[in-house]
């Protein structure tokens, strides 16, 4: 069997981005103003500090604005919740996100949860979450929402395929596994409790491995011809599967990098430019 084929999320988010900037510029010419995306950011780990740079990189290539909120990492829950209720209230901000993590001493979901859902284009909150599970009108979860996209670019048709989900995470793990539901794929969602994952990704059409574990989805048991989404980042650029004997028996794959992660930021972006869109009243750009 030859090798899987590369799913390019870094072309495809180009391309993403590249509309996405032309939506805001019309947007723009026609209100005045410019799509704003804040970003909140506590403490200074250092990962979190490139993530944040690299999307205010993202948003001027795509002509939206960047305006971003650095806290100290000894701030309260009560002071995060304040801060992005007033980014909420603000009618200058179309977009919230949140960078994780915030901190052991901050409760995340209470921090989440003060996100506006009008706002909330990284889809993080319950009100997401249902629209996403219900199929309504709302914004995805961005690294799910990309991977969506991802196999939609590569004719990738859920519907009526088996598609196990490689971690349960409220961000990416479970949201994938309702969107693929929503596509019709008869879904599995595996974890660290599992007790055979191997049986269970050999049945895979699709996988989509969001664990967070280095190479722990192995070639050898990936079945011949899947489809296999690697959602993983660990040190290294190593994901969580073993791309180099994955690619002798998948389909098509997603590198790390250049897979997935381009794809999180692109959906972040678009969808900040809709949320503009619709708070200004001018849905669709």
């Amino acid at each position: 069997m030859s090798q899987a084929r590369l799913m390019d999320g870094t072309a495809l988010a180009r391309r993403i981005i590249g509309e996405a900037g032309e939506r805001a510029a019309a947007l723009t010419e026609r209100t005045g103003a410019a799509p704003c995306l804040a970003t909140v950011l506590v403490g200074e780990d250092p990962a979190s500090v490139t993530y944040v740079r690299m999307k205010q990189n993202r948003c001027r290539t795509a002509g939206i604005t960047s305006r971003h909120v650095a806290l100290p990492a000894a701030t309260t829950t009560g002071e995060l919740v304040g801060t992005i209720e007033a980014l909420s209230a603000d009618p200058g901000v179309h977009g919230i996100l949140l960078q994780h993590p915030v901190g052991d001493h901050i409760d995340e979901r209470a921090a989440f949860e003060a996100i506006a859902p009008a706002k909330d284009v990284d889809g993080v909150t319950f009100a997401s979450f249902a629209t996403m599970s219900f199929g309504l009108p709302g914004f995805v979860s961005c690294t799910p929402g990309g991977i969506m996209r991802l196999l939609d670019a590569y004719g990738v048709d859920p519907a009526g395929k088996r598609a196990v989900v490689v971690g349960r995470s409220a961000i990416l793990g479970k949201p994938v596994g309702m969107l693929l539901l929503a596509r019709d794929a008869t879904v599995t969602y595996c974890h660290s409790r599992t007790s055979d994952l191997p049986a269970a990704v050999r049945e895979a059409d699709i996988v989509v491995a969001a664990v967070g574990r280095p190479r722990l989805v192995r070639g050898e048991d990936i079945k011949p011809g899947a489809v296999v989404i690697d959602a993983g980042y660990n040190p290294g650029n190593v994901g969580d599967v073993d791309f180099d004997s994955a690619v002798e028996r998948a389909s098509l794959i997603t590198p790390v990098p250049g897979g997935v992660g381009p794809m999180t930021i692109a959906t972040l972006l678009e969808q900040t430019v809709e949320a503009a869109a619709r708070q200004l009243g001018v849905s669709p750009v």
